[in-house]
């Protein structure tokens, strides 16, 4: 397993690759907003990642349009299963396959959404045809597509995901989504979901203290994602892609915090040995 961090894309680029590369950490997730799909994008991308010894393992798919992370406006603007969003969203990602495919990352991921647990209601399906005619889209490309954890249970990924029924689709597992949303135990959540992860986000948190907002993310190694447990439950199953580490603050916080779990993260992986 390597190590990474999410990153997004701007004038900071340069300065971001070089801090990473110092601190040890080779892989990102990158995001790039979709008007940046050009390809100047492309050449300046491609020759600052070589330049650092970057590498980028994932595109985080782009998605314009409200995007409000709680319980109640969550279900109407987070995905492809929003709706009214619906076809918008999916063609934003269709179009993240394809600039990825001209920047040579392997991967796209985010968010579904809040997928209904009724495969009964007529949202689950709209959303089900949407990822059917992306997966499409990236099995033309060749770029995978993960839908990243957090707003649905896992058996309702996993239903989704064989309802989809494309190699193309995969999973970006974020163990601190799971239990920011109230929705698993994270290392309990591989059990049904685990042959599908090809990406995974470091990232800490805690379960919701109210019914209406998200549980707080947390600095790696202070909530309650059990970090030792879930590494080794990854090298169980077969898994050695990035641990990309994603701390959702900015400033130097952010940093100190990076390193802090990057820290923690190069000692479990020595102790079992990987890549």
């Amino acid at each position: 397993m390597k190590i990474g961090v999410t990153l997004g894309y701007g004038e900071n680029t340069e300065q971001n690759f070089r801090w990473c590369v110092e601190n040890g950490i080779m892989t990102c997730q990158l995001a790039v907003g979709i008007g940046d799909y050009t390809d100047e994008t492309v050449e300046r991308l491609n020759a600052l990642r070589k330049a650092a010894g970057m590498e980028i393992t994932a595109l985080i798919g782009a998605a314009t349009g409200p995007a409000v992370y709680d319980f109640y406006s969550g279900p109407l603007t987070i995905g492809i299963v929003a709706p009214g969003w619906q076809g918008q969203r999916a063609k934003e990602l269709a179009e993240s396959a394809r600039f990825a495919a001209r920047l040579g990352v392997p991967r796209v991921c985010g968010h579904m959404g809040f997928i209904p647990e009724n495969p009964n209601d007529p949202a689950y399906a709209a959303g089900i045809a949407s990822a059917r005619w992306l997966a499409k889209v990236y099995k033309q490309t060749g770029i995978g597509l993960d839908f990243e954890t957090g707003q649905e249970t896992p058996i309702t990924l996993l239903r989704a995901i064989e309802d989809i029924d494309s190699p193309s689709i995969g999973v970006n597992f974020d163990p601190a989504n799971l239990l920011m949303y109230g929705k698993a135990n994270p290392v309990d959540a591989l059990d049904i979901i685990g042959k599908y992860v090809r990406g995974v986000h470091a990232k800490d948190g805690d379960y919701p203290q109210n019914p209406r907002n998200l549980g707080p993310e947390k600095p790696l190694g202070e909530g309650r994602v059990d970090f030792p447990a879930l590494v080794q439950k990854l090298r169980d199953i077969g898994y050695d892609g990035p641990l990309t580490i994603e701390r959702e603050i900015s400033g130097d916080k952010q940093k100190e915090d990076i390193k802090k779990a990057n820290s923690i993260l190069q000692k479990l992986i020595g102790q079992g040995g990987n890549k």
